[in-house]
């Protein structure tokens, strides 16, 4: 079994990662031991989501154990540029060099660039039209999601892309059954 850690802090956008969670709940209760769905934050206090909701974290980031996280999700949020979140950034840039994968969206993208988690992986970054360039901008793609080996980056206007990448690279299911379930909800026709 192997955790699936959602990074949960003030302001993370609620629409970005609630397919994510929504899906994988799904999978588990219908008997796919394969994912535990962990919420983790900085602190063992509540957060509290853009959309108002009060989250109470599982565990903390220094209660994780890296050998068991499958992936760890950072949605995008008002705090990302203003506040620490290097705790978070540190696992992931831990994550990421034992080949583990993790997805980022928002907000998140541009902190993952400055911190130079994406310096070799083609990305998106959620950013206005001057961010500046940073380390790594030359794999930067305009796109609303990417999946760069064990990255994925996505725009916040693209929840739907965000994860089905993550579905994708977690193997929920078939990558025709992902499809299917990613037109379902884009209302696209299905094409099996």
């Amino acid at each position: 079994m192997g955790d699936v850690v959602l990074y949960a802090f003030d302001t993370m956008a609620d629409w970005e990662y609630a397919y994510v969670t929504t899906v994988l709940q799904m999978q588990i209760r219908g008997g796919d031991d394969r994912f535990r769905l962990v919420v983790a934050g900085a602190g063992g206090y509540p957060v509290r989501t853009l959309g108002g909701l009060t989250v109470l974290p599982d565990i903390t980031l220094d209660e994780l154990t890296a050998a068991d996280i499958a992936m760890l999700v950072l949605p995008g949020g008002n705090t990302w540029l203003t506040e620490d979140h290097g705790a978070a950034l540190d696992l992931a840039r831990g994550l990421l060099a034992a080949g583990t994968p993790v997805a980022g969206i928002c907000g998140a993208t541009r902190a993952m660039a400055r911190a130079g988690l994406l310096d070799h992986h083609a990305h998106v970054v959620d950013a206005d039209a001057d961010e500046p360039d940073y380390p790594g901008s030359k794999y930067r793609v305009h796109a609303s999601v990417a999946h760069d080996g064990p990255v994925i980056t996505a725009i916040g206007e693209a929840p739907l892309e965000f994860s089905r990448e993550v579905f994708r690279i977690l193997e929920v299911d078939s990558h025709e059954e992902i499809d299917a379930w990613y037109a379902s909800y884009k209302g696209v026709p299905d094409a099996r």
